[in-house]
């Protein structure tokens, strides 16, 4: 899963970046409204952590370029501005949530779950799908209820395809899911056909249904 900090106090962004990535999110920090808006523009995130006030810009308005793109990113606004008409703006624009400063970062991580939970998974903690059956909470995967040892990146590639099923997903798009904007720096996505390799055994050898079609010359899908 992906996550976007848009944050411009730099301890409380490396603060939010270190406790998110030992929580298995992949992390990327825009310091101000122009990384921030060009980052929106380029990736799609599975939520973005929102502060209001930016230098040269306002996370309102952030919101509002999400909306004129018509992207469908999580987002819960992140900002010491505790007041009523930010948080009604912000939420009427398309925030899904609100989290004053200051917090622990233990609730941000509970909120960031159930954001994702609720938007890609209908608020379900447990995933079912036909003979797969997925705890997000345990992070574990049952295949006929026989459990099976999946690597972070294998399970972050398992729920990305379950979220997006019956869509063709690029080799970009996956390379970008699993490692961010650093996915542009690789010569190619050879790393992705591993990870898949690794994954599509491990339930083809539990009995899955093989769901993952390759769509030659363009990327993956799961199909259902």
């Amino acid at each position: 899963m992906k996550i976007l900090i848009v944050e411009d106090e730099k301890e409380l962004a490396q603060d939010m970046e270190k406790y998110l990535s030992g929580e298995n999110y992949v992390c990327e920090v825009a310091a101000d409204f122009k990384q921030a808006s060009e980052k929106i523009s380029i990736y799609d995130y599975d939520c973005i952590l929102l502060d209001l006030m930016l230098p040269n810009g306002s996370g309102l308005d952030l919101l509002e370029l999400l909306k004129q793109q018509k992207k469908q990113d999580g987002v819960i606004i992140i900002s010491a501005k505790n007041s009523i008409e930010d948080k009604v703006k912000g939420l009427q624009i398309g925030a899904d949530d609100y989290l004053a400063k200051p917090f622990h970062l233990s609730e941000l991580s509970a909120r960031i779950h159930s954001l994702i939970r609720r938007k890609q998974f209908t608020g379900s903690n447990i995933i079912q799908q036909n003979e797969i059956t997925i705890d997000l909470l345990g992070k574990t995967v049952k295949v006929n209820n026989l459990e099976i040892n999946l690597t972070k990146k294998e399970l972050d590639l398992l729920l990305f395809f379950i979220g997006n099923k019956n869509r063709v997903l690029s080799k970009g798009a996956l390379a970008e899911h699993l490692s961010g904007d650093i996915a542009d720096m690789f010569d190619n996505h050879d790393f992705i056909y591993a990870h898949i390799k690794n994954l599509k055994k491990k339930l083809t050898d539990a009995g899955y249904g093989n769901y993952i079609k390759t769509i030659y010359g363009t990327g993956y899908k799961w199909e259902v």
